[in-house]
């Protein structure tokens, strides 16, 4: 199934407009300018890595892009972002569909903050702890698969603590990266942009602060169709099924067939469960295109942290659930990332 230097530089988003407080209403246009991405007078590189995770008990593969000076300057130490590919894709879509690389080297000509981004291969794994373990004996001997079993057949599916503890870790020992939370970003597309909202929300010690495009932020929502408050949610597993109709196969295996699996995935209530404790909650980017089958979803999700009273950043450009909308958006998610965790830094230092 895969494969199909200071902040104050910043390029200029129009942010004021998409500060979504309570009683914020979503605006159907993008920030007001967008970061131009056709100047790559300098480029990075890119690294083919691989790491051993405890989490999984495999192998897997991942994509490392380090900024142009990284190989020229030896002591300064870079923020990392982690881009999470959606269900069915694999780690090489934001570089091959995407052109992330192009997109930072353009950003970096113009000022932008130098960071680090990795892109894991996080299977059809929604990048948590599955519900239920795969039968890997018959995933060794499926012949249809694009991928070697040696790095898809996964004995122990914990992908939120793959990406969060194993990935971390490796690329902290070997990359020079800052090493903390306050400067390392998440940001995904689809099962990618719940995967980098939750992964924010379970780890805000490793992570302060997370974008999604277009993602199941509210896999358990049961209606208004189209959305409005007050949200309903599914309370039993027939009305699961409801919520999710055909797309339940994509959850079942991971998510569970109770409620209790689904609500202990859910975005909103991981947000909230941080608010209770009195935690902070990282910082969040959300946007959905106006033509999106999960538009319903992100705007329930939206409607959570309004109620929560939290700050973030949302907005609903035209646009569908396709790489022609996630190339667009991705500019502004980048930009934004790196205005949350980069800052000027000493050589040298953590």
């Amino acid at each position: 199934m895969k494969r199909p230097r200071p902040v104050a530089v910043l390029l200029a988003l129009s942010f004021a407009s998409l500060l979504a407080l309570p009683g914020h209403r979503a605006r159907a246009q993008p920030p007001a300018s967008a970061p131009r991405v056709d100047l790559v007078p300098v480029r990075g590189a890119l690294r083919a890595d691989t790491v051993w995770s405890q989490s999984l008990g495999i192998r897997k593969r991942l994509l490392v892009y380090l900024p142009p000076s990284y190989l020229v300057d030896s002591t300064t130490r870079y923020p990392v972002l982690f881009y999470l590919h959606g269900l069915t894709g694999a780690e090489d879509n934001w570089l091959q569909l995407a052109r992330l690389d192009r997109v930072m080297d353009s950003l970096i000509a113009q000022g932008a903050p130098e960071a680090i981004i990795a892109m894991p291969d996080g299977d059809d794994s929604w990048y948590t702890t599955w519900a239920t373990l795969p039968n890997t004996a018959a995933c060794q001997t499926d012949t249809a698969r694009r991928e070697s079993a040696t790095s898809f057949c996964v004995p122990w599916p914990h992908y939120d603590d793959y990406i969060a503890r194993d990935l971390v870790a490796h690329l902290d020992r070997t990359y020079r990266t800052r090493a903390d939370a306050r400067h390392r970003g998440i940001a995904g597309l689809s099962m990618g942009g719940f995967g980098a909202v939750t992964l924010a929300l379970r780890y805000p010690g490793v992570f302060s602060a997370a974008a999604s495009h277009s993602g199941v932020l509210a896999p358990a929502l049961l209606g208004p169709r189209p959305f409005r408050e007050p949200a309903i949610w599914a309370r039993t597993p027939a009305e699961l099924r409801e919520a999710s109709g055909r797309r339940y196969a994509w959850f079942a295996p991971v998510f569970g067939t109770d409620t209790i699996g689904w609500y202990a995935r859910d975005p909103g209530r991981l947000a909230a469960r941080l608010v209770t404790a009195g935690t902070s909650v990282p910082a969040l980017w959300i946007d959905c295109g106006l033509r999106d089958v999960f538009l319903d979803q992100n705007r329930a999700f939206v409607a959570t942290l309004r109620a929560l009273g939290l700050s973030y950043r949302y907005y609903e450009p035209e646009g569908g659930h396709d790489w022609s909308y996630w190339r667009a958006q991705l500019p502004h998610s980048v930009t934004w990332l790196l205005a949350q965790v980069a800052d000027p830094v000493a050589p040298d230092s953590r």
